[in-house]
């Protein structure tokens, strides 16, 4: 499954061939085709197009480039076309500083007048840059809590600029640009972003893929761009379309949602969601608000954690995976008895086991547990977080005392286990060099650096 979130089929060198186009772009395994306006005329031809084309839905606003004329009056004719059913964004907008189309103070009401419209009508918005960084993150920070979606769309900004947008929760898109051979940067920094924050587009009928650059692109190339993402994030392209086909529906609602994720493959590894509960408040973590992995919905409340029979079923014959791993949002300690009761059954099969929990199930099961862990358990990964029980008390919702607790049973698992690996996520404000000291001199594990983005 393939979705195309932005394509200007509207553009005179579509007019001879859409019905072709259309068909290539099924034949190419592309479910969907997302094409937004770039101001009222160009709206009028969309909803025409989601009429006819069952694959096709829409967004309507005014690009940067038509807002020289721009005056409020234009949001009751916007909000007008956004009624249709089957248009789900309000988009192209934004801000391009690049040519002088418009100026920039209407360039910055027409944008801001339209993102008001789009939190009215609960749309998301398609966002267009180009060299106007400083404001439109000025813009975007100012909406920040407000509920607002948004696709940054062909991104072309910073590092920076993308971590921030991650962290308020938009999507960011590449173009066939990825594809190109000077194109080092832009692939270094599709490396940091989470496949959960993706997008596919193409930008027809720009920015086409390598093989066919120079040539008019079309829907169907939107698998070059699939397949780029898929070798620079090492996934496949079957799980570049699946994930990023629900980060569409979870920003545009088109599709459907997938249901709710007991197992889950990443890798070669066979993932086991125990729980979404957690005596842990982490600051950095989704649980509550998001709890979605790539792809996988990970949300599960209590009267829904299934049996230990449930999960034997979905792992079938364990040895099919390098490792059965104990990991959701929640803490898989929580279930203890039925890790133990599923840990049985991979280890009588000739599976392996892993157990990712923060380090308090002794705690949480008010008795040591390291020594129920032999035969049960290969390797165990901890969540360190930091070296400094304040800031791991601050960063993880807890009383200090629970970080004495985490390097308890850290240091007491280690004889009834393989391997113990402690980890820490990648944040600026934790030292790093001093956390693999603690690990590596002080219990005697292996220490891990978790990429945080």
């Amino acid at each position: 499954m393939l979705i195309d979130t932005h394509a200007h089929l509207f553009y005179p060198n579509f007019k001879d061939d859409l019905d072709e186009i259309i068909q290539r772009a099924k034949d190419a395994g592309v479910d969907y085709i997302i094409v937004p306006a770039t101001d009222l005329e160009t709206a009028q031809e969309v909803i025409a197009m989601t009429e006819k084309y069952d694959m096709i839905y829409g967004a309507v606003g005014i690009h940067p480039h038509e807002t020289k004329d721009w005056d409020s009056s234009l949001i009751e004719k916007i909000e007008a076309l956004a009624a249709n059913d089957k248009i789900v964004a309000i988009g192209e907008i934004g801000l391009d500083y690049c040519y002088d189309y418009s100026p920039k103070e209407k360039q910055i009401q027409a944008f801001k007048d339209q993102i008001d419209l789009a939190l009215k009508l609960d749309k998301p918005i398609i966002v267009h840059n180009r060299d106007s960084d400083d404001d439109l993150m000025e813009i975007i920070n100012s909406y920040c809590g407000s509920g607002l979606k948004a696709q940054f769309h062909c991104f072309n900004s910073s590092l920076k600029n993308a971590i921030e947008l991650v962290h308020m929760g938009y999507m960011i898109s590449f173009t066939g640009n990825i594809t190109f051979k000077n194109a080092d940067d832009l692939r270094e920094l599709l490396k940091c972003i989470r496949i959960d924050q993706l997008l596919l587009e193409t930008d027809s009928p720009f920015l086409t893929p390598e093989p066919f650059r120079g040539k008019r692109n079309e829907p169907s190339y939107v698998k070059y761009v699939a397949e780029k993402i898929a070798e620079v994030q090492e996934l496949s392209v079957e799980e570049v379309g699946r994930i990023t086909s629900f980060n569409t529906f979870r920003t545009f609602g088109i599709g459907s949602r997938p249901k709710k994720a007991l197992t889950y493959k990443i890798g070669n590894s066979l993932y086991v969601n125990i729980t979404n509960r957690c005596n842990s408040h982490c600051s950095f973590c989704r649980r509550r608000t998001d709890p979605i992995l790539r792809g996988y919905d990970l949300g599960m409340e209590r009267s829904e954690e299934p049996d230990a029979e449930v999960y034997m079923l979905e792992i079938g014959n364990p040895k099919a995976y390098k490792e059965i791993v104990y990991c959701g949002y929640g803490e898989p300690t929580i279930r203890w008895d039925v890790v133990k009761q599923i840990s049985k059954y991979v280890k009588n099969r000739g599976g392996t086991t892993r157990l990712n929990t923060n380090g308090h199930g002794s705690f949480i099961n008010k008795r040591n547990i390291a020594p129920e862990c032999s035969g049960l358990i290969d390797e165990v990964s901890i969540s360190l977080n930091s070296f400094n029980p304040k800031q791991y008390a601050e960063l993880m919702g807890l009383e200090r005392r629970m970080f004495n607790e985490m390097i308890d049973f850290a240091k007491k698992v280690k004889d009834y286990v393989n391997k113990v690996v402690m980890t820490i996520l990648s944040m600026d404000e934790v030292d790093v060099e001093k956390a693999r000291q603690t690990v590596e001199e002080k219990i005697g594990a292996e220490f891990r650096i978790r990429p945080y983005f």
